[in-house]
């Protein structure tokens, strides 16, 4: 995988902004690959940047606090890596940080353990086959199919009954900006064009929400949550994100908007409403964001989601990510940074 410098991989332009950030704040802050994180020695070879802002290598102590920015599921999956995290998770001096990203299924399953959240999720079952598929169509007239492991709305698919039309049953399939769709007199003449789409990727159906919508554009929240100086869950910032007129999701690299989340809510809700429904999308979101770490067992930071409203004003929450991309929004984004090293600040005064 290409890397600036061809040191190490994952987001070269990230985590510069995490180092520059860590510099202004007065911590002393490196990238470290898996291969050199050896955690039986006292120094550890490291990357910074130097005063052009260049990648250099030097030499470190071991790091009191390790934030995990491995970029892909597949290389967290790699026995070597599993083994060192555990190692890190193990360690006696050592606090670390975001261990593993989320598995969609999971997620779903943790909310649903509590009392305080389970009302906030959709319909969700595992994918298995046309009859399971049938029986959810007949109960909810939208469903949307989505892998287990995706991202940024990947290989996310949209199933609706029209009971009234010839061919009923309309599969829509998502491509890079637009999407294709599929009609057919009953589920078994889709069934061939699911299972081409997914694959040997597991997959789970998810009862379809009507989101609240403006010009007919559907939108819904992305909310960043992290710990602050304190250790307490707290909310960075809300952005608004809202579908492509082609897409079926409101992601942006499908052709997705950038919204003002305050401007959103006042337009579907009325301006006097709208303050109180954004207090308690942040609420909602720490709740989740509490059950979530409980339920998975292990230390996080930091992670966005993304919760929809409906006409209602109900909330809805489909999906979490252990390691969020970063916030488009400047002032989300400087914010986002300053509260890392906050956070690793709280851990290593423990």
């Amino acid at each position: 995988m290409p890397g600036g410098p061809g040191f190490f991989r994952g987001n070269q332009a990230n985590f510069q902004d995490i180092v520059r950030t860590g510099q202004e704040m007065g911590f002393p802050v490196y990238v470290v690959t898996i291969r050199d994180l050896k955690l039986n020695g006292e120094i550890i070879k490291g990357y910074t940047l130097n005063a052009n802002n260049e990648w250099e290598q030097q030499l470190f102590p071991l790091p009191q606090v390790i934030y995990n920015r491995i970029p892909q599921r597949e290389d967290e999956l790699k026995p070597t890596v599993r083994r060192k995290i555990k190692e890190c998770i193990l360690h006696p001096t050592i606090k670390f940080y975001n261990p593993y990203f989320f598995n969609k299924w999971h997620l779903f399953e943790w909310l649903k353990k509590s009392k305080s959240t389970q009302h906030l999720v959709p319909k969700t079952k595992r994918l298995r086959g046309d009859p399971g598929l049938q029986k959810m169509l007949e109960r909810y007239p939208c469903l949307y199919l989505k892998p287990e492991s995706g991202k940024a709305g990947k290989g996310i698919m949209m199933l609706k009954y029209q009971k009234d039309s010839l061919l009923p049953y309309r599969l829509k399939v998502q491509h890079h900006k637009n999407s294709t769709t599929y009609k057919g007199a009953n589920i078994q003449r889709l069934w061939a064009r699911i299972k081409t789409e997914t694959g040997v990727s597991p997959y789970i159906i998810q009862q379809g929400i009507e989101l609240a919508a403006v010009d007919n554009r559907p939108f819904d929240l992305r909310v960043l949550l992290q710990k602050t100086e304190k250790g307490q869950w707290g909310v960075t910032g809300i952005g608004a994100r809202m579908a492509g007129s082609k897409s079926i999701t409101t992601h942006v690299p499908r052709g997705g908007s950038i919204e003002d989340p305050n401007r959103m809510l006042a337009t579907v809700y009325g301006l006097d409403k709208a303050p109180g429904i954004m207090n308690r999308v942040k609420t909602t979101a720490v709740v989740i964001a509490r059950q979530i770490e409980k339920a998975s067992g292990h230390a996080h930071g930091e992670m966005s989601m993304d919760l929809g409203m409906d006409a209602a004003g109900s909330i809805w929450f489909f999906e979490a990510n252990a390691k969020p991309m970063k916030f488009d929004e400047p002032h989300i984004r400087q914010k986002s940074l300053e509260r890392i090293f906050q956070y690793c600040q709280y851990l290593a005064s423990r």
